[in-house]
């Protein structure tokens, strides 16, 4: 069964805003192996002119992954057929701990190759004043038999 064309345009709202602490900025450094001192001491990054930390560049991926979950959970698409293909960030200005933010998916399209599916999506998200933030994409492979 192929991946539903009619997914194109459909938008996924996350439900909450998502508050980026401090702890959940030092995590996602250490794992990403972001060791800059701007993600992981508050006055280096005050020193460096920011309010708070930073978020590491990749960072926005766990809002965007919130935004797919819901995606995936509509489509019903399953997370094993699928294999990412590619994923962009387009920042206005940096993530720093103490943002409140809002994101929302949006799947701009839909193309068959074949018997699989390529499915890219836009996540906007923006701080609690709704001023964007930063724009992500994100193209995923889906196989032929996943939905």
């Amino acid at each position: 069964m192929s991946v539903n064309p009619d997914l194109q345009g459909r938008r996924y709202a996350l439900p909450e805003p998502y508050l980026v602490g401090r702890e959940h900025v030092r995590s996602f450094a250490k794992a990403v192996f972001a060791e800059h001192p701007v993600h992981l001491d508050v006055a280096a990054a005050r020193e460096a002119g920011y309010a708070d930390l930073v978020a590491p560049t990749t960072f926005p991926a766990v809002l965007q992954d919130a935004g797919m979950q819901l995606f995936l959970a509509d489509s019903g698409i399953e997370l094993s057929h699928i294999v990412h293909g590619e994923e962009s960030f387009d920042y206005v200005r940096p993530i720093v701990a103490g943002d409140e933010l809002g994101a929302e998916l949006e799947i701009t399209s839909v193309k068959m190759l074949g018997s699989n599916a390529m499915v890219s999506a836009e996540t906007r998200i923006t701080d609690a004043k709704g001023e964007l933030v930063l724009t992500a994409g994100a193209t995923l492979v889906v196989r032929g038999d996943a939905a």
